[in-house]
């Protein structure tokens, strides 16, 4: 059994920010891609950023030279810091990580943490 527990979600006025942390604990033996994506009320979940074991890492158009993803393989963790943040960034946030437990990778997800950024 593997836990993803989000942390850092919040109110922030538009123009501030937050940082989110991910964990993922359990019967883990490596993880692939971790990341984070997004649901706003009315909407499907987006994709936000992704970075793999390797380092590469790919984000949303709309979040592009505002959002930074990161992680530390050792700790199991990844991180999303948010500037600038715009009241359309509104969203439960989750974190997301393909997770190694045995012979099969399997797909996990966290319970979500709200982001509410004010104008």
């Amino acid at each position: 059994q593997v836990q993803l527990v989000e942390s850092g979600g919040g109110l922030v006025q538009a123009g501030g920010s937050l940082r989110l942390s991910c964990a993922a604990s359990g019967s883990i033996i490596s993880i692939n891609a971790m990341g984070w994506y997004r649901q706003a009320p009315g909407k499907q979940r987006e994709l936000v950023a992704v970075i793999t074991s390797g380092g590469s890492i790919n984000y949303a158009d709309s979040v592009k030279g505002r959002f930074t993803i990161s992680r530390d393989n050792a700790k199991n963790t990844v991180d999303l810091q948010m500037n600038s943040l715009k009241p359309e960034d509104t969203a439960v946030y989750y974190c997301n990580a393909g997770v190694r437990g045995g012979y099969y990778v399997m797909d996990y997800w966290g319970k979500g943490t709200l982001v509410t950024v004010s104008p």
